[in-house]
């Protein structure tokens, strides 16, 4: 059963949404770390249901690239914030936080546990310290300031960033190219650092007063559950997946388009790229999206670390997991 609330343009809104971390249980870690199975394990012995903590999972019909729960472990654990959106729509975090808010009181409502799990970093933040969404987005703006990235590279960008608002710069990683073009474009929009703004949302807690979870493998054992996933996506039919959303859309939408495993099938599709390259493509980039998610973790004290490895005991853990729940 998915949670499916009335779909609001809320790019207009500017409501502050508080933290979740004190009235949840999260479970993340990098892609193909195991989450989903280890959490309908947590969720049968903790009375929880699993809301969902991917940007690209609220998408219908994009099931195989996200890896999304079957319907046999729907049925054994209730599951929201899946398939909530089409495609060729734009889900901000602002949409994801109403939705959240209002699944978590439903969820309590019925006695029952809400457990995120998933690991988009953006979601995951928004539930550990809150957010506000500010200004709408200026497309104009971002599509000049990209065009710029492309000719002059993203450290011109950074040193950009650095006149405008040298705090938000110094905590932006290189590579996050739409994070330091959201921060230039707050700024243009309000005349003030979205480092100020963001103020209010940068108090912590320690892990200890937390429920909140990460799977740490070793770097060359996730490796290996990458690419093992990738091969299984692809031989369950992730290009046929790719070329009926095109077929049906047209095009979809930013975030759709550019999640790790679609937009490579897009690109290959249309410069006729062989299985073999775009198997290539996706891996790699699954495996760098890993990395840039086991950093994101590591600046949040909220987050406890639990080590994973190919001889762990998913029951075993799962109960072990469950006792150290608050």
């Amino acid at each position: 059963m998915n949670t499916d609330p009335s779909q609001k343009n809320l790019s207009e809104h500017h409501k502050t949404y508080q933290a979740l971390v004190d009235e949840v249980v999260v479970l993340t870690g990098p892609t193909a770390s195991g989450k989903s199975r280890l959490a309908i394990e947590v969720a049968k012995s903790i009375n929880g249901e699993i809301l969902s903590l991917d940007s690209i999972a609220v998408y219908r019909k994009m099931d195989i690239g996200t890896a999304k729960p079957s319907l046999v472990e729907q049925t054994q654990v209730t599951h929201h914030l899946i398939d909530l959106v089409e495609p060729n729509e734009e889900y901000s975090v602002a949409c994801y936080m109403e939705a959240a808010h209002i699944a978590v009181d439903e969820i309590k409502s019925r006695g029952k546990i809400p457990i995120f799990v998933g690991g988009t970093p953006m979601f995951l933040k928004g539930i550990l310290r809150g957010f506000n969404p500010g200004p709408p987005a200026d497309w104009e703006f971002r599509k000049a300031v990209e065009a710029d990235v492309e000719i002059h590279g993203t450290s011109a960008l950074k040193t950009r960033l650095f006149q405008v608002d040298p705090l938000a710069a110094s905590r932006i990683h290189d590579s996050d190219v739409r994070r330091m073009i959201r921060a230039l474009e707050f700024s243009k929009i309000t005349g003030t650092p979205i480092s100020h703004h963001q103020t209010q949302f940068e108090s912590n807690r320690d892990w200890s007063e937390c429920n909140v979870f990460t799977l740490a493998w070793p770097r060359q054992q996730l490796h290996c559950r990458i690419n093992q996933r990738v091969e299984s996506m692809f031989e369950q039919g992730l290009i046929e997946e790719v070329r009926n959303l095109l077929n049906q859309y047209g095009e979809l939408s930013r975030t759709a388009s550019q999640a790790v495993g679609y937009r490579e099938i897009i690109k290959g599709l249309r410069d006729y790229h062989t299985r073999n390259k775009m198997i290539e493509e996706v891996a790699a980039h699954s495996r760098q999206l890993a990395r840039r998610q086991e950093t994101w973790f590591r600046s949040f004290p909220e987050i406890q670390s639990v080590e994973m490895s190919d001889d762990v005991d998913i029951s075993a853990l799962a109960n072990d997991l469950t006792t150290k729940i608050r």
